[in-house]
């Protein structure tokens, strides 16, 4: 196969005030975010697309450039949240972060949905799949009908200091905003009244124990 293209790219949030949305529950690790590529004030830029249709950030110049490119060519593109961070300099601060990205030939957008699909599962357990695969490689993931995965894993970049990951995996609470999502409504309600017995052995226990 030709046409591949894959790596981990650094993003900025559009602001302070809009990084709420990015650290809240429409923005889980592992979603995907569609890409919108244009020019501004002369410069490429490309915006993450969230799955509500919110613009949740960008890529540097030099990446939205490459994601220009490859979508002229023909190529479908989609970023995947790997984590979202603060950092308090300069001035104020800023929040950042990194996604995933996969471009494909539309030809084997089934191959790639599901190879797309296990790459935010792993993503979403704090594992970092290897994105920047050889020619070979992508052909397994044809081959395979989107099944075949790297064993290669990317680590999380080292940060300066004055740098928190603020979010990084997807917790039980995530799993739950994820099923409602689905649809899947009689596992979203199970799962909150799981939620809830658990809250209530816990202040049993404690009155059981003389705490109150």
């Amino acid at each position: 196969m030709t046409g591949y293209y894959g790596t981990y790219a650094h993003f900025e949030a559009l602001s302070k005030k809009d990084a709420a949305a990015l650290l809240g529950s429409d923005n889980i690790v592992g979603d995907s975010f569609s890409l919108s590529s244009e020019i501004k004030d002369g410069e490429h830029i490309t915006w993450l697309i969230n799955k509500f249709d919110q613009k949740v950030g960008y890529l540097d110049p030099a990446m939205s450039k490459k994601m220009s490119l490859l979508q002229a060519q023909g190529l479908d593109c989609v970023a995947i949240l790997s984590f979202v961070a603060f950092t308090d300099h300069p001035d104020e601060g800023h929040y950042w972060g990194e996604v995933g990205l996969i471009c494909f030939k539309p030809a084997y957008s089934k191959e790639f949905s599901l190879f797309i699909k296990n790459v935010a599962k792993s993503i979403g357990d704090n594992v970092r799949p290897q994105l920047a695969l050889s020619e070979s490689a992508a052909d397994k993931i044809i081959e395979s009908n989107g099944e075949w995965m790297p064993k290669q894993t990317v680590p999380m970049p080292k940060v300066d200091k004055g740098t928190a990951i603020l979010k990084r995996r997807r917790s039980m609470m995530d799993g739950i905003v994820e099923l409602g999502r689905s649809g899947n409504k009689g596992c979203y309600f199970v799962s909150w009244a799981f939620l809830l017995g658990l809250v209530a052995l816990v202040i049993f226990g404690l009155h059981s124990c003389g705490v109150f």
